[in-house]
């Protein structure tokens, strides 16, 4: 059963994920360097954010475009899966992004260790959209699989205490949350 937790985890992000329809769609002016984002998570407190726009420029833009526009205010983490991570950000973005990772030919060094976030996908390797997950155990199985592009600099406490909360509550392994159990994604504030 082990050796197939990190396949069904997997299986789990790749059916989970909502992309759009167009992953060639011309992307807005990229983002370079590293730049600063906060989660604010209703009755948890404050994510605080460290993305690498030089690993992954178009995750990190479409990222922070979201955030700006106001998408997430009100999103909720949906999937929260214990010893694993919390995933948010479920909505109608209608673009799809190309996935930033070794396995769809975009290097990304950035392994899926406690605290790093990234992006989940269906199984087509450029469904990313708006979707993203936060890993709460080392996860790098993940690793050239997903499009990780940046880290937690503050706030674990909040991601633990949220996984504490709510993954015993999950509605099946896919760590399903019903819709009132949900913690809600306040706002994403844009730092720089």
């Amino acid at each position: 059963m082990k050796k197939l937790f990190p396949l069904v985890l997997l299986l789990v992000l790749a059916l989970c994920a909502c992309g759009g329809s167009d992953a060639d769609s011309a992307e807005a002016e990229l983002l370079s360097g590293t730049h600063h984002a906060e989660i604010e998570v209703q009755d948890y407190g404050t994510i605080a954010l460290e993305l690498d726009a030089d690993t992954a420029p178009i995750s990190v833009t479409n990222f922070l475009s979201l955030a700006e526009s106001g998408y997430y205010d009100g999103l909720t983490f949906h999937r929260i899966m214990d010893g694993f991570m919390i995933q948010g950000g479920q909505g109608g973005a209608a673009q799809s992004i190309k996935g930033e990772f070794e396995a769809n030919g975009v290097p990304n060094d950035i392994s899926h260790v406690r605290g790093v976030i990234s992006m989940a996908r269906a199984q087509a390797p450029d469904s990313g959209s708006s979707q993203f997950f936060i890993v709460h155990q080392d996860s790098p199985f993940l690793d050239g699989q997903y499009a990780a592009f940046g880290h937690v600099t503050d706030g674990m406490d909040v991601v633990d205490a949220i996984e504490r909360d709510v993954a015993p509550k999950a509605l099946d392994d896919n760590g399903a949350i019903a819709p009132d159990d949900q913690p809600v994604i306040t706002t994403i504030r844009v730092i720089d």
